[in-house]
């Protein structure tokens, strides 16, 4: 094993919206080197893509950046995660033929409906690409990376479960469904997260500063590994991963059912559940240009804002509710541009609230810790502003990255050692906030109001509302 003591260390890489991100953690959670590197896309309307090759360009720069001074440490095994729901068309070789159509891209509308998924997932996508390019074989962000850093052996390594689910995936049953048999030949083979797909081969060891030999392990997607990042592996625990978008997930002896689609369960390496959902709000809708911390201070004078608003970052909202018509919206008028951004992280925090209601609606168990994760945690005001709208205590990892998860999952993979116990060795808790219910009460009217204009829009179902109005009574009372 490699734990405490013994020189030996874990990588998680992970493919974000905006940047990757590669961390380097020894197995009792200290942080040896990071690196950052920045990506670019392609936005028009529905529109949302990124280049390939710009992925592994900068993978390429963050495990070196993370790597520096450290060439010769013994890497105990690395794992990646992406985006959830983004996909691609490769080649036989796992050349990119397409440019990767990312989670939030909308053009596959009329795919989506026609095999009854949100044009969010990853399915009506692929079948897009598959109609737009004629060829090609469905392929995974996260696929791409690790096909590169294994030498792909002629081709792609199998995708894991967990990026693969909202390609038509059957978690429970551990295959393609029957439905999908038509696409039999373009769709990749599946293992379990923790798997291991190969070794860092000579070239890419060369391009990353990876120690070639480094194994690879089958990843999960970013919210999954956010989550494992959190340490949130006890049964009706909860992470909620704010960073572009807002992302939660928990753990649970079964899956979470829905038929509305709103949730749906990942299956953890150990065989649990994490039931979860994925959100159009979050810390995109900020304006940008400006120093975060500065208007954070500003914002607190305006508790609550002038402004209700729901802050989704793009058109379609996935969770709470299944909507993709919906759009952003502001009743009233900010006063100003602090009191703008306070409407944001208000927003992001009702809609956050009303995300916890509805998996309460369907009966997730609730009666873990929850703990925040994601780019957004940084923001101390907004954390204890979150903490108090939801009522909860919440715990605040030293590390809020995704890439720590993946570190936690090599770790894991590789020793044998079970992934709760994992998590516990390597993830270390900063801090817990307690909510303070005075200021709470601020925040209950604008969030009933938001709740009946959700429901007066079509959007948010009606007995989904009256349980949010009655959790707040109760909270309330």
């Amino acid at each position: 094993m490699m734990f405490e003591g013994d020189g030996g260390a874990w990588l998680g890489i992970d493919l974000g919206t905006q940047s990757v991100r590669a961390l380097l953690v020894t197995g009792d959670g200290r942080v040896l080197g990071s690196g950052t590197a920045r990506l670019t896309g392609r936005r028009d309307g529905v529109r949302h893509e990124q280049d390939p090759g710009e992925w592994w360009a900068a993978v390429c720069d963050a495990a070196g950046t993370a790597l520096t001074g450290l060439r010769r440490l013994r890497l105990g095994g690395l794992a990646v995660c992406a985006t959830s729901g983004t996909v691609l068309l490769t080649d036989g070789a796992g050349r990119p033929l397409t440019p990767g159509v990312m989670y939030d891209d909308g053009r596959a509308a009329a795919e989506a409906a026609r095999v009854g998924m949100p044009p969010s997932w990853g399915l009506p996508k692929a079948v897009w690409l598959l109609e737009a390019y004629g060829r090609g074989r469905v392929t995974h962000q996260s696929d791409v990376v690790t096909a590169r850093l294994t030498g792909g052996g002629g081709g792609t390594p199998p995708a894991d479960s967990s990026h693969a689910l909202k390609t038509g995936y059957d978690v429970e049953r551990e295959t393609w469904p029957s439905q999908l048999d038509d696409l039999a030949d373009v769709l990749p083979k599946v293992v379990r997260p923790g798997t291991r797909l190969g070794k860092v081969c000579r070239a890419a060891g060369e391009a990353t500063g990876i120690p070639v030999g480094t194994p690879v392990v089958a990843g999960m997607t970013d919210g999954c590994a956010a989550q494992l990042a959190s340490g949130a592996l006890s049964k009706g625990s909860w992470n909620s991963v704010l960073g572009t978008t807002l992302v939660l997930k928990g753990v649970s002896a079964r899956p979470v059912k829905d038929s509305a689609g709103v949730v749906y369960n990942h299956r953890a390496p150990d065989g649990s559940w994490l039931p979860g959902g994925a959100s159009g709000v979050g810390a995109g809708a900020l304006p940008t240009g400006v120093d975060p911390a500065e208007m954070d201070r500003a914002a607190a004078q305006y508790e609550p804002s002038g402004a209700l608003t729901y802050p989704l970052t793009s058109p379609g909202e996935r969770f709470p509710f299944l909507a993709p018509d919906a759009t952003a919206f502001t009743l009233g008028t900010p006063s100003c541009e602090a009191d703008r951004w306070a409407a944001v992280l208000q927003g992001v925090a009702f809609a956050e609230r009303l995300c916890l209601d509805y998996l309460h609606h369907l009966g997730a168990p609730m009666d873990g810790p929850l703990t925040f994760t994601g780019g957004a945690a940084r923001s101390g005001y907004w954390n204890q502003l979150r903490a108090d709208l939801l009522g909860r205590p919440a715990r605040i990892p030293e590390q809020v990255e995704p890439a720590l998860g993946m570190a936690v999952l090599a770790a894991h993979a590789e020793t044998g050692v079970a992934l709760a116990d994992t998590a516990d060795r390597m993830v270390r808790i900063r801090t817990v906030l307690a909510p303070r219910r005075s200021r709470a009460a601020r925040f209950a009217e604008p969030y009933a109001r938001l709740v009946t204009e959700l429901e007066s829009r079509g959007w948010l179902p009606a007995p989904v509302a009256a349980h949010a109005r009655l959790n707040l009574e109760n909270a309330t009372s």
